[in-house]
């Protein structure tokens, strides 16, 4: 299930809720990325942070439309800062939990783990960018989340490699995967990608899950520095947009 946007200031109610309102116990619990798309990035692991950024936006955008939305309805009185820092805050908690999500061992579990990092990090960027108006369904919002995770150094280098991304994404759903790589192998590749995006550069860090006891307070602790790090880029970048751009939400 899909996290309700951040409330860090108001109760949440329990039992079973509409998707505006979560129980609190779920609102404390990283997500996991779509099944689909950890096939899609094992099967091309080389545009594995291309294939998240397109998936993010696309299915966590409106999310964060909604949650914008909402917010500014709540509290009339918030600035854009103080909603994108409510954004954060959660984010961050997120990011310190997301090292123990699939409870495997390995090098296989520390790839889930970095995979569910840098899913948790693309949430909290476009829910800043929708803090402060600028849309987050918008196919510019995929760029941004690969310069700002540093996976390009600029815009249109990121474009290009989506452009490639979407293109094998259409092909594998026409003809399937002709990858016959070995398992090992591609779970390391696919992990490195997904590590460079997630902002976890030393080895020790990104597979600190593959050295027995070290995962919790190594894991822990480069998660929300790392978040932490895109936190402080994704303000400055939306700060600059100004005026809101964010459209209303639509109702199913």
């Amino acid at each position: 299930m899909t996290d309700s946007a951040p409330t860090d200031d108001q109760p949440v109610a329990g039992g079973p809720q509409p998707p505006a309102v979560v129980p609190a116990p779920t609102q404390e619990a990283p997500e996991a990325p779509p099944l689909k798309l950890w096939d899609r990035m094992r099967e091309d692991p080389q545009y594995a942070p291309e294939h998240l950024a397109l998936e993010a936006v696309r299915r966590l955008g409106p999310e964060a439309a909604h949650w914008a939305a909402r917010a500014r309805a709540e509290q009339p009185g918030a600035s854009a800062e103080a909603l994108a820092e409510q954004a954060v805050r959660k984010f961050v908690n997120h990011a310190r939990l997301s090292g123990a999500v699939s409870g495997a061992a390995g090098l296989p579990g520390a790839v889930i783990d970095v995979g569910v990092l840098a899913w948790t990090q693309a949430r909290m960027v476009l829910h800043i960018a929708a803090a402060y108006g600028v849309d987050p369904l918008h196919g510019d919002r995929a760029t941004d989340l690969l310069v700002l995770q540093k996976v390009h150094k600029v815009a249109e280098s990121a474009r290009l490699a989506l452009g490639v991304a979407a293109g094998r994404e259409r092909a594998g759903a026409l003809f399937g995967s002709g990858g016959q790589n070995p398992l090992g192998k591609v779970m390391l590749r696919l992990g490195v990608r997904l590590a460079q995006m997630a902002g976890l550069r030393a080895a020790k860090r990104v597979f600190a899950k593959v050295v027995p006891g070290a995962a919790i307070v190594l894991g822990t602790w480069a998660n929300s520095s790392a978040t932490k790090d895109l936190a402080v880029r994704s303000h400055a970048l939306y700060r600059q947009h100004g005026g809101p751009t964010v459209p209303e939400p639509r109702r199913p």
